[in-house]
């Protein structure tokens, strides 16, 4: 039986015909490497496919899927005492949500090697000018809020709608469609017939996906498990021509808000697979030939360290969030109070923004940045007089060190 179940969760392989030149510089050992025809991958069928995990994995997992869960309810429980403490409603948990969201953004766009500290992103998400990677993990936030928001309805229209939000305005990327050529993984492979893994022929890709989808909506596996193997089945399939590995990874919060394991939160379970890449691309290739235990492991053990650090994450900003409401003189339902579970989200800030955010008068907004500024929970950029940007630096660093703590081996 487990032999079985491996056997059909490996890819095939199918000869394809190669007509193409090498563009660019090589040399001719190159060029006749990359002559004839080549293999690519045929990915097996999941839509009735046994997953086989061994026990001991499967028990980890559900394990880590109560984790997950009892985390989701103590945020929920945090923002709700908050509430009650400010009459603010539950507008309170949104700052926490989002927090995470971004975190978990910025770590699945790491893993891509595209990295851009808590400040840089604070200030592309208010459209200040900020290098390219902020700009695309600003981007990443939008594909994985539009995600997760349609969580109840995975499909191929809502899987090309998160990566043409990843990947706006980059029309390289072909934002929004399948790739329409073949593509090839591994760095320095000028063909595929050099390369460590060659994806499906584009002419498979709309019936792979569709199996996906199907497979995505199967109700008989364990959350995880099943989150895991779609996850490594979408990578396999690898459908667009960029954006495969952080599309990949806003499913997988789709699916667990789509299995009810998160009700409101989005944990970042990218910021735990990020502690070690290397192990979680070789899971990837474990399941390409069959085995699915290395891929569930590294999602169950991204899990725990994602609660992990999350948990620690939020613990700092409610202790931020009390220092300043203890520093802070304005009176309760003023802008500035009303600002602050604003800042621990975007603790980048302009008069213009606080006004939109805070519903406002501008001289109220004005007032607001005013009293912010003078409790020493915000500061200005810089001197310039016009366009001023405030930045809460509290918060700054207490993402820095979620970030650095997601990055740390072991």
């Amino acid at each position: 039986m487990h032999h079985d179940a491996t056997f059909e969760l490996a890819v095939g392989w199918e000869r394809r015909e190669w007509n193409r030149e090498i563009s660019g510089p090589s040399s001719r050992r190159q060029r006749l490497a990359a002559r004839g025809p080549y293999q690519a991958a045929v990915p097996a069928e999941l839509t009735y496919a046994t997953i086989d995990v061994d026990p001991q994995v499967l028990a980890e997992a559900e394990d880590a899927a109560r984790e997950i869960t009892r985390f989701d309810a103590e945020i929920s429980a945090v923002a709700a005492r908050r509430a009650d403490d400010t009459g603010a409603g539950s507008s309170e948990l949104a700052p926490l949500a989002s927090v995470l969201l971004r975190t978990e953004s910025a770590s699945s766009s790491e893993i891509e090697g595209v990295t851009a500290g808590a400040r840089a992103l604070a200030l592309a998400e208010i459209h200040q000018r900020t290098g390219p990677n902020a700009q695309l993990v600003s981007a990443n936030v939008r594909a994985m809020q539009r995600a997760v928001e349609l969580a109840d309805d995975i499909s191929i229209d809502t899987i090309r709608g998160a990566q043409g939000a990843l990947l706006e305005g980059h029309d390289y990327a072909d934002p929004g469609q399948f790739r329409t050529t073949q593509v090839w993984i591994g760095s320095g492979a000028l063909s595929p017939h050099t390369a460590t893994f060659v994806p499906p022929h584009h002419d498979r890709i709309h019936a792979c996906m569709e199996d996906l989808v199907t497979f995505i909506r199967r109700v008989d596996l364990p959350v995880l498990p099943h989150v895991a193997v779609a996850h490594a089945q979408f990578e396999t399939i690898h459908p667009f021509n960029d954006g495969n590995g952080r599309t990949g990874r806003t499913l997988v919060h789709a699916m667990l808000r789509n299995a009810g394991l998160t009700t409101r939160l989005t944990v970042p379970v990218s910021a735990g697979l990020l502690a070690d890449t290397a192990a979680y691309f070789s899971s990837l290739t474990a399941f390409r030939e069959g085995n699915v235990n290395p891929v569930v492991r590294q999602f169950t053990e991204a899990s725990f360290r994602a609660v992990g650090n999350g948990r620690q994450l939020i613990n700092e900003l409610e202790q931020i969030h009390d220092l300043w409401s203890d520093r802070l003189a304005s009176r309760r339902g003023s802008a500035a109070r009303r600002a602050l579970p604003h800042l621990l989200n975007q603790p980048a800030v302009t008069v213009t923004t606080i006004q939109t955010a805070m519903k406002v008068a501008e001289s109220a907004a004005q007032r607001a940045v005013e009293q912010l500024e003078s409790a020493g929970i915000v500061a200005p950029t810089s001197s310039a007089r016009r366009n001023r940007v405030w930045l809460a630096a509290d918060v700054i660093d207490a993402l820095d060190r979620f970030a650095e703590r997601a990055g740390r081996r072991g």
